[in-house]
């Protein structure tokens, strides 16, 4: 299990790196092959930064009424 200080560096870095991909998306021409790849990546990225925000605000309680 990692502590609390890894999960936020981890979103940090995945933050840092959403923003590269943003910017080179920017650049890209749309409806490219490597605009296509860059959105991609960038969900896949999206999709780390929510799982480690449940991490970080596990919910409490059951999902069993």
């Amino acid at each position: 299990m990692r502590t609390e200080n890894q999960v936020k560096s981890k979103m940090n870095e995945l933050l840092m790196q959403k923003k590269m991909l943003l910017s080179r998306i920017e650049s890209a021409e749309p409806d490219s092959p490597v605009h296509a790849s860059l959105s991609a990546q960038l969900l896949r990225i999206e999709d780390m930064l929510t799982m480690l925000e449940w991490v970080l605000d596990e919910p409490t309680g059951s999902y069993h009424m």
